[in-house]
């Protein structure tokens, strides 16, 4: 199917949903997951103007589809979202606080601090632009010069970094 135009890849879609359903569920394990990302993957499509160059079209559905997937699993993967941080940060402690809360409270602040200290320059960088100074995530790849790729590899890392940091307090670790 050489230069495949978007008209072809959604007709190849549908005829092959079947087998690229199959096979997106052996890769990722889960047959809803992989519904759920061809029928992004469809939308996905919608928004394209043209597909040209496209030689090989279930390659490049499952890829496509494979792509969604794990940027649905990323989004809604449970880390220490940027509002838990703020909300960590800016709380002000209750008036009349029980003892073990303000003190459990005050120990996960200082731990969450000391973690986001501990994290690499760059990576505290991204962290704070994106999570405090509310910077998209685009802008901060153009400030540093990285890729936004990047970007969003080192807030992942930031986010995992802290979240196991805390978790480990939580626990009395």
């Amino acid at each position: 199917m050489p230069d495949a135009t978007i008209p072809a890849l959604r007709s190849f879609l549908v005829s092959r949903y079947a087998d690229l359903k199959r096979t997106l569920t052996r890769r990722l394990g889960c047959a809803d997951l992989a519904g759920d990302a061809l029928q992004d993957t469809w939308l996905k499509l919608e928004s394209r103007d043209d597909a040209e160059g496209v030689r090989e079209p279930f390659a490049y559905l499952l890829r496509t589809a494979v792509n969604v997937a794990y940027d649905r699993q990323r989004n809604q993967s449970r880390l220490v979202s940027g509002s838990e941080i703020e909300a960590l940060l800016a709380e002000q402690p209750d008036p009349a606080p029980q003892p073990p809360d303000a003190l459990t409270a005050r120990r996960e602040l200082d731990t969450l601090m000391a973690a986001i200290e501990k994290l690499p320059e760059r990576r505290r960088q991204i962290l704070v632009m994106v999570r405090w100074e509310h910077v998209p995530q685009r802008e901060v790849a153009e400030r540093l010069g990285v890729s936004l790729r990047t970007v969003e590899q080192e807030l992942k890392k930031a986010h995992d970094f802290c979240a196991a940091r805390v978790d480990r307090t939580r626990q009395g670790k």
